[in-house]
């Protein structure tokens, strides 16, 4: 039988999933982590939206858009837009702020930064 990861295990797979072009993956994982619906995901931003934004999250639709191609190996950027999904599914009045949406990915990548640093011994 295979143990459940710890959260820091989690957020360090989501992580690398994202950042080997896995990100359907991850986002499945997450979906099934939080028990939500799992968010579909495209390539190009929706007309009206900054050309300076890499990412966005349309609540009506289910969907996350990213830039390009490029921005799909960003996990900053696709956690961040998943945390917006997450809320939305959870409470539809509430759309989640960019705050909460920022600390959600950063933790996710600090304990990807911290288990890497520890394998190359460099932790400190």
């Amino acid at each position: 039988m295979i143990s459940k990861p710890t959260k820091p295990e989690f957020e360090v797979l989501i992580v690398w999933l994202i950042l080997n072009g896995k990100v359907e993956k991850a986002l499945e994982l997450l979906a099934e982590h939080y028990s939500v619906d799992v968010p579909k995901i495209k390539v190009g931003l929706p007309k009206g939206r900054k050309k300076r934004a890499l990412g966005c999250y349309n609540a009506k639709k289910g969907i996350i858009f990213v830039l390009n191609s490029d921005t799909l190996k960003e996990p900053f950027i696709i956690l961040h837009e998943f945390y917006h999904h997450l809320r939305t599914a959870l409470d539809s009045k509430h759309r989640g702020t960019e705050k909460y949406a920022d600390e959600f990915a950063k933790d996710f990548i600090q304990a990807y930064k911290s288990t890497a640093a520890k394998a190359s011994g460099n932790d400190q």
